[in-house]
């Protein structure tokens, strides 16, 4: 009888060679790239330039890891990939063997549902804040006193009777409602008729498109392109009035003004009269105070300048007399001009004889009269001294001139003999006279030296001359001749 085999036990692998066979079971199941969504959880970048998160399936209670390689990152999906966002991501599943788990290796990301459409409206936002729509300075008052109010909503809603309510409890106003559709497909194209239809009436001077409360999808035709331009481009200002306080629809950013509710709208729109009324009161009251404080303090003015100038009546009888006295003095002016001309007169006259040439002639005849008479009393006595000095001067004569005669001589003879001894007469027979600079005669050679300036004076004129030669000869210190210099 031959033994039963031991029954075999299980194979036997090694973790490679599961991993192995893990890898291609999931490249067989997954040949092509797959869409999975799901919202991230843990999303986390490394220092590589790589985003490691999980996708997370709420529902089912569901991970997957994931990975975006930096090769295949863009800016968008790192704007896109955060914790709690619902993505929609295409990849590969794997199996990462050294920390055996399956990851999903995905080359794109892009937020899914809800968060697709917060994408879009934010995309759509940028382009027509680009354009200037959404921008401060092209925004409009609102009119202080509207004639007519346009009032775009939903005919059957509580919307219309708010503002109608509050319109009529501010003042009265009136509203002109055109009717549209604020919710569901094609809301949007029926707001923007409702527009044009209220841009025809000349009367509407301002719109308010108005609805109540609702779900972010509810309030989608609110941010329609179409309807934000139409907002934009509307001839008289618009106010938006839709949703809740947190709702924000891009109608909001190209109206003009932006009301919390649709009954806000009303108030901002609507003027109060009554508060007018009253605001005009108080006005009207401040006014009449300060009046009357202008016209008190006019009064005490002019009370103050009253005082000041007094009984006009006696001002002009002050005047009258100062006339009267000035009228006086003007009479009396001509017999003082005569007066003054009678002693002008007389003043001339003295001037006139004080005249330096009146006493002049007038010296001068006396100066004549005087000499005639000096004339006649001396011409006596100067007959007598003329005949005595006559005879003096006779005997006088006759008594010099035997001594006149023997001076007369001598003096001949001194002149002959200084005129022989003249330094001329030794000029003229060819001598010369030779005198530095200071001057001084020349006697001696040793007396200039080379390059000396002399004068020399000969007979006739002198010249300059310059010493070239010294010639100190053995008569040099000779005494010159006699009678020679």
């Amino acid at each position: 009888m031959r033994p039963e085999p031991e029954p075999e036990g299980p194979r036997v692998y090694t973790v490679a060679q599961v991993a192995r066979g893990i890898t291609r079971t999931l490249e067989r199941t997954f040949a092509r790239p797959v869409l999975v969504q799901g919202e991230a959880t843990g999303v986390r970048s490394a220092s590589s330039g790589h985003v490691y998160f999980a996708l997370k399936d709420a529902e089912a209670e569901a991970t997957l890891d994931a990975v975006i390689y930096r090769s295949s990152l863009t800016p968008r999906m790192r704007a896109v990939i955060k914790d709690g966002a619902l993505l929609r991501v295409r990849g590969v599943p794997s199996f990462w063997a050294p920390r055996g788990r399956i990851q999903l290796v995905a080359d794109r990301a892009e937020l899914a549902g809800r968060g697709a459409i917060l994408e879009a409206l934010e995309r759509l936002k940028e382009k027509l804040a680009a354009e200037g729509l959404f921008e401060e300075g092209r925004k409009r008052a609102l009119p202080s006193d509207p004639r007519v109010v346009g009032v775009i909503t939903s005919r059957a809603g509580a919307v219309i009777h708010d503002i109608c309510k509050v319109a009529f409890r501010r003042g009265g106003a009136r509203v002109l409602l055109a009717p549209a559709a604020v919710q569901g497909q094609g809301a949007a194209s029926s707001i923007v008729r409702a527009l044009e239809m209220l841009t025809r009436v000349p009367e509407v001077d301002v719109v308010i498109i108005a609805r109540g409360g609702g779900s972010q999808d509810d309030l989608l035709a609110f941010s329609d392109e179409a309807l934000v331009r139409a907002v934009a481009a509307c001839p008289v200002p618009v106010v938006s009035a839709v949703g809740h306080q947190t709702d924000v629809p891009l109608v909001d950013f190209a109206a003009d003004r932006r009301a919390a509710t649709p009954s806000q709208a009303a108030e901002l729109v609507v003027p109060d009269r009554a508060g007018r009324r009253r605001m005009l009161d108080e006005r009207t009251r401040a006014m009449r105070r300060a009046m009357e404080l202008v016209l008190s303090r006019s009064r005490a003015r002019a009370h103050g300048l009253a005082s000041e100038l007094g009984d006009p009546r006696i001002s002009i009888n002050h005047a009258q007399q100062l006339l009267d006295e000035l009228g006086a003095s003007l009479a009396a002016y001509p017999r003082g001009l005569e007066r003054r001309r009678r002693d002008l007169m007389e003043t001339h006259a003295r001037l006139v004889a004080a005249h330096p040439r009146q006493r002049l002639q007038r010296d001068r005849a006396r100066v004549v009269a005087l000499q005639t008479r000096l004339v006649d009393v001396t011409r006596p006595a100067l007959a007598a001294r003329r005949e005595t000095v006559a005879e003096l001067a006779g005997s006088l004569v006759d008594a010099t001139r035997p001594a006149l005669a023997a001076r007369r001589g001598a003096v001949a003879e001194l002149a002959g003999r200084l005129d022989a001894m003249s330094p001329l007469k030794v000029l003229s027979r060819g001598y010369a006279i030779v005198t530095r600079g200071d001057g001084a005669a020349v006697r001696a050679a040793s007396e200039v030296s080379r390059g000396d300036a002399l004068t020399v004076r000969v007979g006739r004129g002198s010249f300059e001359a310059e010493v070239t030669r010294v010639d100190a000869g053995d008569g040099a210190d000779a005494p010159p001749p006699e009678g020679e210099p």
